[in-house]
């Protein structure tokens, strides 16, 4: 009888780039490379810190909204950007990667979050440019990560992006109905976009050339284009629907370019970016701050939870039985 052949590290990442080739999806069982591994707990707690950090500029404007109607949809839109950052970290644990670990890194300020959220939200109108603007920018870099070649994040992207691109269609028509409204109004809207255009650019990252990462991640199929390329996707998309709105973006160098067939745009402040990333940008300080103190102040309730659950799997190791006829009586309730 001959003994089967000893599985090698070099066949294990021969099977790996192999899976990647066929544009296969990599599952958390399967063996990867470690630096993969780190990458995408890297990108995909990146991720989902953006989307818990995210919650603060828009919930600001909850119990100011205009209207009982506009108090829910936002109230609707932030409880999704936190089930957004739920998914995300349960995609992150699959890699072995703890919540609380994760959680901790953010608070400390050893992991980032998307430089967007750094700014603030100073007018309601805010709130339609937060949702037509960066979600629109979310969903030009988030919807070829349905395609990433991890499964759990891809799977968990499929749900995220069908809701940012309901949040976006929601600030768009926020923003439809105040440009229908009075000249302050219509002066509020155009002041936030000003502000907020160049941020938004920003939010696909650095140039390709400056990228440390995006070279990797597109050999490894975790990204499908590369930060220049969504960027002119996005300002492409945007420039028609900033025309139908009546707003002017606030580039001089704006123009379309028959030749490219894309639009031609002027230079981002990549000193700017740098700035805001290393925690220097307008609100750094005061979106951690808030972050640390909801973390401070709901320990209890993570407690009383650990508590609850550790009583009950107490209970069930005493009486076995009593578990399975629960669980019998839930079936049959089914």
């Amino acid at each position: 009888m001959t003994a089967e052949p000893m599985t090698t590290e070099q066949d294990l990442e021969a099977h790996f780039e192999d899976t990647i080739a066929r544009d296969r999806r990599i599952e958390p069982r399967d063996w990867m490379p470690p630096k993969y591994r780190s990458n995408m707990v890297r990108q995909i707690a990146q991720h989902a810190h953006s989307e818990i950090i995210g919650m603060q500029p828009e919930g600001n404007w909850i119990t100011r909204a205009p209207s009982l109607r506009r108090k829910a949809i936002l109230l609707a839109k932030v409880q999704d950007e936190a089930g957004h950052g739920m998914y995300l970290y349960s995609a992150a644990e699959t890699l072995g990667a703890d919540r609380a670990d994760l959680t901790r890194a953010l608070i400390e300020s050893r992991q980032k979050y998307s430089s967007i959220f750094n700014y603030p939200a100073l007018s309601y109108a805010d709130v339609g440019v937060i949702g037509w603007l960066v979600d629109g920018a979310a969903i030009c870099n988030q919807v070829p990560l349905c395609r990433s070649s991890y499964g759990p994040y891809a799977r968990a992207m499929i749900r995220i992006c069908k809701e940012e691109s309901f949040h976006q269609r929601q600030g768009y028509e926020l923003l439809m109905t105040m440009m229908r409204g009075t000249q302050g109004q219509r002066d509020m809207v155009q002041d936030a976009v000003d502000r907020t255009w160049w941020p938004s650019l920003m939010m696909f990252g650095p140039p390709d050339a400056d990228s440390p990462n995006t070279a990797q991640s597109m050999r490894w199929g975790v990204k499908r284009h590369t930060n220049d390329e969504l960027r002119q996707r996005f300002v492409d998309m945007t420039v028609p629907q900033a025309e139908r709105l009546g707003v002017t973006l606030p580039d001089p160098d704006l123009r379309w370019n028959e030749e490219r067939g894309h639009y031609d745009f002027g230079p981002v402040d990549w000193d700017e970016l740098k700035a805001v990333i290393a925690g220097n940008g307008p609100c750094n300080a005061q979106r951690l701050a808030r972050r640390r103190a909801a973390h401070d102040e709901g320990a209890w309730v993570r407690e009383a939870a650990l508590a609850h659950a550790a009583k009950q799997h107490d209970q069930t190791r005493q009486n076995p039985s009593s578990e399975r006829s629960r669980l019998t009586a839930g079936a049959s309730n089914v």
